[in-house]
């Protein structure tokens, strides 16, 4: 069994697969992971004749996540640490979001705070009957600042407002219908589905594709400037030193609710 955290592969057309690896804890991100994807992203850079991304989650979910537990070690690490881990979190979707070919993420299972901002990152996305999406950040006392851009491409700002502020669980069906979902099938279907997007991505020029996506991304949220970018980090890195997240953490931990949560008669 692989046990890296990051799957890489590049097939003869030029299609890469990335897979994230962490199925015993529903691939939910932590700082080798984080990192894993940036050298893949590096890797797959220098390749000549490189062609489309294709997104997937070993095991039952796609990507649940920030891990927890994790998130709670860096909280206390100095804030240069904290700062580190928001940047490279932070680099991984934007970088995602600009490459210059098409990326297209394969959802089954759970996808969850960070993992809607890959998503949403991402030109095409084809979700599982059984996907189940959440932004779910403000239920642990933390911000998603470093995919809001995105999501707001994705979903539009007025839907990040329900569900970045809810942070309710919604269906592939309500994915779909809000837009952070292009196609929805059945479980069974995931690959032969994404393999007829690839084909199609395959018959057009990739100059003209790279130059179409550079385009859009000029009027879009994700195409913000360095000083947006730091500010976002800035802001996502500060957000987890706080007590609302020391709270929001240790309810998750204790498996009770947050002092925030109203007491029910």
């Amino acid at each position: 069994m692989q046990t890296e955290p990051v799957l890489t592969t590049l097939d003869a057309r030029g299609v890469a697969t990335v897979t994230f690896n962490r199925p015993e804890v529903n691939n939910a991100y932590n700082g080798d992971l984080i990192q894993a994807v940036l050298r893949a992203m590096d890797d797959l850079g220098t390749r000549s004749g490189l062609r489309a991304v294709v997104l997937k989650g070993n095991g039952k979910h796609f990507q649940a996540g920030a891990d927890l537990a994790w998130i709670n070690a860096v909280r206390v690490a100095s804030p240069a640490e904290n700062d580190a881990v928001s940047r490279a979190t932070a680099q991984v979707v934007d970088r995602l979001n600009r490459l210059p070919v098409p990326v297209v993420a394969m959802v089954q299972g759970a996808c969850f705070g960070g993992g809607t901002g890959i998503v949403a990152a991402c030109d095409l996305v084809i979700a599982a009957d059984n996907a189940v999406f959440s932004i779910t950040e403000v239920r642990w006392g933390l911000t998603a600042a470093i995919i809001i851009p995105q999501l707001s491409d994705a979903i539009s700002a007025r839907q990040v407002r329900r569900y970045a502020l809810t942070g309710e669980r919604f269906s592939a069906r309500d994915a779909h219908r809000v837009g952070l979902v292009h196609e929805v099938v059945p479980a069974g279907d995931l690959e032969t589905t994404g393999a007829k997007f690839i084909d199609q991505f395959l018959d057009n020029d990739p100059v003209a594709i790279a130059e179409t996506k550079a385009t859009i991304l000029e009027s879009a949220w994700g195409g913000f400037d360095e000083a947006t970018f730091e500010k976002l980090v800035n802001s996502h890195a500060a957000k987890r030193q706080t007590p609302e997240a020391a709270e929001g953490l240790a309810s998750f931990a204790e498996k009770r609710k947050a002092h925030w949560t109203p007491a029910k008669d």
